[in-house]
């Protein structure tokens, strides 16, 4: 953590930076929001990488089908894999074959949001011992710029940086090409300080950084309370508290636009991608890299 953050020179973004920064962005559904989108090749650029998130009681079949047509369509499918809902090896190994029937060799291992496992898993590393993702070319694990209650109770990140190097070493000692996909916040300055940290710490895994998409901000508050957000949710109490912005929507321009300068100003910075949340709909969080990310925004379908 930085002790001295008040002498940081607020970075001015170059007009290309953003456009850079959001080049080969991710985002996430779920079936069901899936199901609203008519065809994702008229919002979405060609080769994005969709995360299908699999919520407790979501039917592994609906997970499987939600993937195959995403695929279809073009785009490279990354499903969650939460172990706390998993029940045993044998669910584990049957969801894996099920996707790979699809076509889908990727996925996000993570504990999930299940307080007591319901099975033999409870933690996104005893997946990664598994052995059950042999054949999968890319494994995705979760990360915490603003530390996880859940994990450090005391308000520390003394656990969750421990798992942050083992996963690193995970990926050191075999063929895993992995990144860490994160939380969302809402302030530029913790993201850098925290990624820098794990840069100084060994961690070398790159960083997918977290941002909640363009939403009502009621929305985003009821969200980022439930998700755990750390002290960067103080970005949106304090606009709540502007009648003149509270019923504006938020927009992700300044957290982006902030972290976009500092990347092009230090190209080593560990952010590799952006990936969204899509709290304020799909096809408002995909106009909005459209219309804020030049050529990284343009839709599949204009393409052709």
């Amino acid at each position: 953590m930085a002790l001295f953050n008040f002498g940081r020179k607020k970075a001015e973004p170059e007009p290309q930076s953003l456009e850079a920064f959001l080049k080969g962005y991710s985002i996430e559904v779920m079936p069901r929001t899936a199901e609203k989108i008519e065809s994702f090749r008229t919002i979405l650029p060609t080769g994005t990488r969709v995360y299908v998130a699999h919520i407790e009681g979501t039917p592994i079949e609906d997970m499987v089908a939600t993937a195959k047509r995403i695929g279809d369509e073009g785009f490279t499918v990354m499903p969650h894999f939460p172990a706390r809902i998993i029940k045993d090896k044998a669910t584990l190994s049957d969801w894996v074959a099920r996707y790979k029937d699809v076509g889908v060799h990727q996925g996000l291992l993570l504990a999930g949001g299940v307080t007591t496992p319901v099975g033999d898993y409870h933690s996104s590393m005893q997946l990664l011992e598994s052995g059950a993702f042999d054949g999968f070319d890319r494994l995705h694990v979760a990360g915490h710029p603003e530390g996880n209650k859940d994990i450090d109770a005391d308000g520390s990140d003394r656990m969750v940086m421990e798992a942050a190097r083992w996963k690193s070493a995970f990926t050191e000692r075999t063929d895993a090409q992995m990144a860490m996909a994160t939380q969302f916040c809402f302030e530029a300055d913790p993201v850098i300080d925290w990624v820098n940290r794990l840069q100084a710490e060994g961690v070398k895994l790159p960083v997918h950084i977290g941002i909640a998409g363009p939403a009502k901000l009621q929305t985003l508050i009821k969200f980022a309370i439930a998700c755990g957000v750390g002290p960067s949710l103080r970005v949106l109490q304090k606009r709540a508290m502007d009648v003149t912005k509270l019923l504006l929507p938020y927009e992700p321009t300044e957290i982006l636009a902030g972290l976009a300068a500092h990347k092009a100003a230090n190209p080593d910075f560990g952010v590799e991608q952006v990936h969204f949340f899509p709290l304020g709909g799909i096809k408002t969080n995909a106009q909005w890299v459209t219309d804020h990310g030049g050529a990284s925004g343009v839709p599949a379908s204009a393409q052709a």
